[in-house]
């Protein structure tokens, strides 16, 4: 049986039960995606991060308990939790190679903050059902 360490890490809060929980587990080299999902489930949190330190990079990964997602903002952060406060990792800027691109966290004190993608918007004309169920006549 294989074993792998993985932290409960609970992102937005300084103490435990609080903010918005995340398991992250450090992996030496990716398992296969099935083993990951399995992971996910038996964790049976929101999200799962994980992430494989390579000569590259720090690759990270997001998993439900349904499927592998592109993006999550908490387990980003507590991913980084893990590497500054329980892996010792030694600068104060760390970056993820994730399907989202390139993510990065900085760390000040006890203050963390994440570089979020920001993604391209464009004007949407809402249907009139909407305007109509929120009691409105026109919109911006």
């Amino acid at each position: 049986m294989q074993e792998n360490d993985f932290y409960l890490v609970d992102a937005f809060s300084a103490s435990s039960f609080g903010g918005n929980p995340a398991v992250v587990c450090p992996l030496d080299a990716w398992l296969p995606d099935e083993t990951l999902l399995r992971m996910a489930q038996q964790h049976n949190q929101s999200e799962t991060a994980f992430f494989v330190c390579t000569k590259g990079g720090i690759e990270l990964r997001w998993f439900t308990t349904l499927t592998e997602v592109n993006l999550c903002g908490h387990a980003t952060l507590a991913a980084a939790y893990v590497l500054f406060h329980e892996l010792d990792y030694p600068d104060s800027r760390l970056h993820f190679d994730t399907a989202s691109g390139r993510l990065t966290v900085s760390r000040e004190g006890d203050w963390m903050t994440l570089d979020f993608p920001a993604c391209p918007t464009q004007a949407q004309t809402p249907p009139p059902e909407m305007l109509t169920a929120l009691g409105l006549s026109h919109y911006v």
